[in-house]
């Protein structure tokens, strides 16, 4: 599956959605594969040998968080990619979601740009999902750079970069758990996520306060094949943000991923007007808008 996200990113990088990239792919299994993979039926379709498709259904489950709240998931939503050369497989795509997911509210996030699959999931009855579409909503953009030109990244005083194979897999999870206290992240999950092809440990970042907490975090994931590297998860510890840490964070990261080879960069951010934040972050370090989510929703 991350094959066929490096073929496509090659040719068509407007066809990637947020949670069908290389690093995404990678970072969701890590993250969850322990507690649901039991709900997470697949399907792959090959063509001469090659995989020129897939569907990842993520069915009804029970979410348990760090901060001990528990969120029941009842409806059924889709991550899918085509090969534009096969892009008349989206309708078996369709059809198989449909049937494991019947009876079930059902949610999938196309880009805008796939105006062929988009015609294909509306003739097959979903329609656009205005709530995730709203002013507040929590559909997202992907948004790139190169790397030509990375400005010093400056810390304040008392702090310093680290990487997750210098500071160990304890400080890396607490420093997720730290910024999103409504995760579910685990040790396992970590351990999960280190043990993907594509976790390199010396590009995960993280920034240490004089005192030893990890104030900020992100995991690049590498891809070599077309020399660009992700940025997912980015995160600061509640006490410390506005302090430019992310931003010093991701420039100290650029600058690593250059010189492991990379030329490129992307990072997704929600793109709703009302969620202004981490996409100001990201306009301000270079990056700008390469594609959108498209959400639809079948009752």
């Amino acid at each position: 599956m991350p094959g066929l996200a490096q073929r496509v990113t090659a040719i068509r990088p407007d066809l990637i959605s947020a949670d069908a990239s290389y690093g995404e792919l990678a970072w969701v299994w890590g993250l969850g594969r322990a507690r649901y993979g039991a709900s997470w039926p697949r399907r792959l379709w090959f063509s001469g040998g090659e995989l020129v498709a897939w569907g990842w259904a993520f069915l009804p489950h029970q979410v348990r968080r760090n901060d001990g709240s528990v969120t029941d998931v009842t409806g059924a939503s889709l991550s899918y990619q085509v090969h534009p050369d096969h892009a008349e497989l989206v309708d078996e795509v369709i059809e198989w979601f449909d049937g494991v997911a019947a009876g079930l509210v059902r949610t999938v996030l196309p880009t805008t740009a796939e105006e062929f699959a988009l015609k294909r999931w509306a003739a097959h009855g979903y329609e656009i999902d205005v709530e995730s579409l709203g002013d507040t909503g929590d559909w997202t953009q992907l948004n790139e750079r190169d790397l030509t030109d990375v400005e010093q990244p400056v810390l304040p005083d008392g702090f310093r970069f680290r990487t997750a194979d210098e500071a160990g897999p304890e400080a890396a999870v607490r420093a997720h758990v730290d910024a999103w206290p409504s995760s579910a992240y685990t040790a396992r999950s970590y351990e999960d996520v280190r043990r993907t092809a594509a976790y390199r440990g010396d590009l995960h970042v993280l920034v240490e306060a004089a005192d030893g907490t990890m104030a900020a975090s992100t995991i690049m994931w590498l891809d070599r094949a077309n020399r660009t590297v992700e940025f997912e998860p980015v995160a600061t510890h509640p006490d410390y943000r506005r302090l430019g840490l992310a931003r010093s964070m991701m420039l100290y990261g650029m600058r690593l991923a250059r010189a492991a080879g990379a030329t490129h960069a992307t990072v997704v951010c929600l793109g709703a007007p009302g969620r202004p934040r981490a996409r100001g972050l990201y306009y301000g370090l270079g990056f700008r808008e390469l594609s959108r989510d498209a959400p639809l929703i079948k009752g």
